[in-house]
């Protein structure tokens, strides 16, 4: 079989979850990630790790993501949000939680910067010794199909992604274990986000078989262990809702194409590891950006409310814009298909084919107030 053959993972349809193996069509062919080789037009490779056996929570030395302004910048872009979903106090919508919008949205912003809630920035070069960032690509890549199949939260999978990060940030780990942390990390997260999250035996066939059900419940209590049980923390979904809301303030209707390829570019970024470093709400505010630059190109994708929402000006999301524009056109991840695949359908309004066009450079200039 071909290399890039074997990076085609196949999962079962979520209506047949509780089907026998031997029920699945003959060209089902699942994959075990620990014998894909390192594929270096996947995504960027990652310099050559020489980590520790195992990184003590009380030793780190996790680089903390620079605050964007002072706390009394982010207490008045708190009022804001809270402003703008109250709609002028006429908000029934109990989601909203409008009378504790400010508090809430200060608390996620703080607690996206606590260090036990974020990897490593170099966690691969620091830590790993086996595991690549290509590797890291393709765990990703295979995860959105099997949440695809099982019908799982948008959530589920970034905080399972979360959880890889992070405990591959404590923790060296054989490449042929990858595959088993990937599917360990989604049990957990589906236990925390799911109404009724798969069993543990169905994320054993999800991977062929390949590990037991002891061994997906011995990785689920070590992954518990070494993230000390704090197993809730924002992620870009999070923040991506209440961007959204901002981010649609020249419709007077919701703009769905606009909100569908935000998700499709949040989705996207988490394929590249270069961008484990950004916090979520500064990925959630460049996938903004691009989205609704894509939408209309040839109008400022900022604006000075989402300045203000936001607590970022262009020039600070500048990296990350690049990072997710070159993932948007398979200069990165090109062999990655199953987010791209997923939202060229019809109910995502075939927002993965839309073309993204060159970003002036005067978009990232500081915008007039």
């Amino acid at each position: 079989m071909a290399e890039k053959e074997k990076c085609v993972h196949f999962t079962r349809a979520a209506k047949k979850r509780a089907a026998a193996i031997e029920d699945q069509p003959a060209n089902k062919k699942r994959v075990v990630l620990g014998e894909l080789p390192n594929l270096s037009n996947v995504v960027v490779t990652a310099s050559p790790s020489t980590g520790v056996e195992l990184l003590k929570p009380k030793c780190k030395t996790k680089a903390k993501a620079k605050k964007k302004g002072s706390t009394k910048t982010l207490a008045k872009a708190t009022e804001k949000i809270a402003e703008k979903l109250d709609i002028n106090g006429k908000s029934d919508d109990p989601q909203l939680c409008v009378a504790y919008a400010s508090d809430i949205y200060e608390y996620l912003r703080q607690m996206e910067m606590e260090s036990k809630r974020r990897p490593l920035p170099n966690y691969l070069e620091e830590v790993q010794k086996d595991v690549t960032a290509n590797m890291r690509g393709i765990l990703v890549d295979w995860l959105v199909d099997v949440a695809e199949e099982y019908k799982l939260l948008p959530d589920t999978l970034y905080l399972s992604i979360s959880y890889i990060d992070r405990f591959l940030s404590l923790n060296v780990l054989n490449r042929q274990k990858l595959q088993l942390l990937g599917v360990s990390s989604m049990l957990i997260a589906s236990k925390y986000e799911e109404i009724t999250p798969p069993k543990v035996d169905e994320f054993c066939s999800i991977t062929d078989n390949t590990f037991s059900k002891a061994e997906v419940v011995k990785m689920e209590a070590d992954i518990l262990k070494l993230l000390m049980f704090e197993m809730g923390n924002p992620t870009i979904k999070t923040f991506l809702r209440i961007f959204n809301s901002v981010a649609q303030e020249y419709y007077k209707t919701p703009n769905s194409k606009l909100e569908f390829l935000g998700y499709y570019l949040a989705e996207l970024s988490l394929l590249d590891y270069n961008c484990v470093k950004f916090s979520p709400s500064l990925v959630a505010a460049s996938v903004i950006f691009i989205a609704r630059f894509i939408i209309q190109p040839k109008m400022h994708p900022w604006s000075p409310k989402l300045q203000e929402y936001t607590g970022y000006k262009p020039v600070d999301l500048k990296e990350c814009i690049h990072l997710i524009r070159d993932l948007h056109l398979r200069k990165k991840g090109g062999s990655l298909q199953a987010i791209r695949d997923k939202y060229k359908q019809h109910k995502f309004k075939y927002v993965g084919s839309l073309p993204l066009p060159e970003i002036p450079t005067s978009y990232f200039e500081d915008i007039k107030q």
